[in-house]
């Protein structure tokens, strides 16, 4: 089988990672490949924000912790050394399926270099918060951005449940 469909059907959440740093190469190809996501009309609506500062992380898990409604123990990243953030810019029509693609590309190439991954929903809520806005605001990105998704990685700390079988009723023919 193609190498590319073998890592679509293995890829994995996963909800228990190692606090071991990734390798910075293995980062920077995980990145590239998130930004050559198609996007609607070749606009790049999506940005990414590559967090690898551990007091960072923790400030954005609590975040997100808050917005989830989770007890003050709970980390939404399950103990993953980076999150990649991807917002899109709202003015663009397609900006959510942009990210979306973005953050699929980022899982896909996670798992074809051997590096764990899940998506990790609130980043919109983060984002509309005073908190999100001043990391925008010191980061130097300026327009109306929304929070689609937090691309968690890291390497797995036990290995990846098998795939449930898939449903009977997933595709139609005519």
């Amino acid at each position: 089988m193609n190498e590319t469909l073998k890592v679509l059907e293995s890829r994995r959440s996963c909800r228990n990672f190692k606090p071991d740093m990734i390798k910075e190469e293995e980062l920077q190809a995980i990145i590239k490949a998130g930004t050559y996501a198609a996007t609607g009309m070749g606009k790049q609506s999506p940005i990414i924000i590559a967090v690898t500062d551990k007091t960072l992380r923790d400030q954005i898990s609590e975040e997100n912790r808050k917005v989830g409604g989770w007890g003050g123990d709970f980390d939404p990243f399950y103990g993953a050394p980076v999150i990649l953030i991807v917002l899109a810019k709202k003015d663009i029509m397609t900006y959510v399926y942009d990210g979306s693609l973005v953050m699929g590309n980022l899982m896909n190439a996670a798992e074809s270099l051997g590096v764990a991954s899940i998506w990790i929903h609130r980043a919109k809520e983060e984002f509309e918060s005073d908190f999100g806005k001043a990391l925008l605001s010191k980061l130097g990105i300026e327009g109306e951005y929304e929070g689609i998704g937090h691309c968690a990685l890291g390497y797995a700390a036990e290995p990846a449940k098998e795939p449930v079988a898939r449903k009977d009723d997933y595709v139609y023919y005519i």
